[in-house]
């Protein structure tokens, strides 16, 4: 599981810990990395967990390896869920910045599946979880790189539907909106018109999509394939007035 150590990622591994899942968690930064995996362990979980920049393809193939030496046996699951990234004008966007989005939500995403998805439909079983966000349907100003990089990821969705699905892999997406922390004062100030104004009337919690993630990876909802549920509090299905 990718971007495990905090938010949602973290809520998702503790969750799927609970479940039974034996995890591998991993993130950019060790200590956070090694906390989450100590977390797991602390509620009678399994996890090891990997340090990995995944806006470095080298060090995405690194991660395969590593993953392939640390399990006995194929994966069960893979999450998708690393994300971030900067946002301006188009006229404006160095194309590093460009670049890193697409590895982070794209390429990495790409590379991993290309590693796993194969032994998953041999077994003719396994479950594909790509975490994205409401910046797949709906457009913002200034950020073109990084929603046009959650668009290609929502379309990978349908694209491994299409190609392991028969084979007995199922692929799943969530698309969240605002979702924070408890420390995300400073989002609840800059955004408190706005969070109000969603149906929910307010922005969410991790968990609320740990749980939905949970759930499109339990083999309990096995004709589940190729969807995408929104998480947004109801952003997409209201226009505010």
């Amino acid at each position: 599981m990718t971007g495990s150590p905090s938010g949602i990622g973290r809520a998702t591994a503790l969750g799927l810990a609970r479940d039974g899942y034996a995890l591998i968690v991993t993130g950019r930064d060790k200590g956070r990395a090694a906390g989450c995996r100590r977390s797991i362990e602390s509620s009678g979980g399994r996890a090891i967990d990997l340090v990995a920049d995944l806006a470095d393809p080298s060090a995405v193939r690194t991660l395969i390896g590593q993953v392939r030496e640390a399990i006995d046996g194929p994966l069960d699951v893979l999450v998708h869920n690393a994300g971030g990234g900067s946002f301006a004008p188009t006229e404006a966007t160095p194309e590093a910045m460009f670049d890193t989005a697409f590895n982070v939500h794209a390429k990495a995403p790409f590379l991993l599946t290309a590693a796993f998805a194969p032994t998953m439909a041999e077994r003719g079983h396994g479950a594909i979880m790509n975490v994205g966000s409401l910046s797949t349907t709906t457009a913002a100003s200034g950020t073109c790189a990084f929603q046009a990089s959650r668009a290609a990821l929502s379309m990978m969705t349908k694209s491994w539907t299409a190609e392991y699905g028969p084979r007995g892999v199922r692929v799943n997406s969530v698309d969240h909106g605002f979702i924070l922390t408890r420390v995300d004062q400073d989002i609840r100030d800059m955004f408190g018109t706005y969070l109000a104004s969603l149906p929910a009337g307010r922005g969410g919690d991790p968990e609320e999509v740990a749980n939905v993630i949970r759930f499109l990876v339990s083999p309990q909802v096995s004709y589940i394939n190729g969807a995408t549920l929104a998480v947004d509090g109801g952003k997409n299905a209201v226009v505010v007035m």
